[in-house]
């Protein structure tokens, strides 16, 4: 994989597992390679605080065997494994077996990300491995796996600050 930073504001340290460390700010590109002979898959996903200005801190949970019961479960935010400062943000995540389904959460901003597998989304249609919806004011739909699939489901009250 080839990963190009490009810090908009602020400054970011890099340290990785082969020894090199540096800090990113504005007006310096970083170009990274990593993944050497092992296959990776993320999804990293950003979202800035309520409150600016918090301590940085860590936490780590294993959530697997609550993902084995088929809907969805709170990862991220209030009420989840872990906590995140923001208070109206979350990040639930599901993975259904073929023919399992879920509904979506109403809110008032919603995003689902299909990160593996296929479903079928009541009023979209068939949604697939990559595949994005992006919803406003809604939520209450069901999405049912037409295959073994793997969604994140974030839920937001409240547009993200600025």
């Amino acid at each position: 994989m080839e990963i190009i930073t490009w810090v908009l504001e602020g400054a970011l340290r890099h340290e990785d597992s082969v020894g090199n460390v540096g800090v990113i700010r504005p007006g310096t590109v970083q170009r990274m390679s990593a993944g050497t002979g092992r296959r990776l898959r993320v999804v990293q996903m950003w979202v800035p605080p309520t409150v600016p200005n918090l301590a940085p801190s860590y936490q780590e949970r294993d959530v697997t065997a609550a993902l084995a019961g088929g809907g969805l479960v709170t990862v991220a935010g209030e009420g989840g494994a872990v906590t995140i400062g923001n208070r109206d943000a979350a990040l639930q995540v599901a993975q259904l077996e073929a023919g399992r389904s879920i509904v979506i959460p109403t809110a008032p901003f919603g995003h689902v990300f299909v990160a593996k597998g296929s479903a079928g989304f009541e009023g979209i249609g068939l949604v697939e491995h990559g595949d994005a919806v992006r919803l406003t004011d809604s939520g209450g739909q069901r999405l049912q796996a037409e295959s073994a699939c793997e969604v994140l489901v974030w839920e937001m009250q409240a547009a993200a600050p600025r």
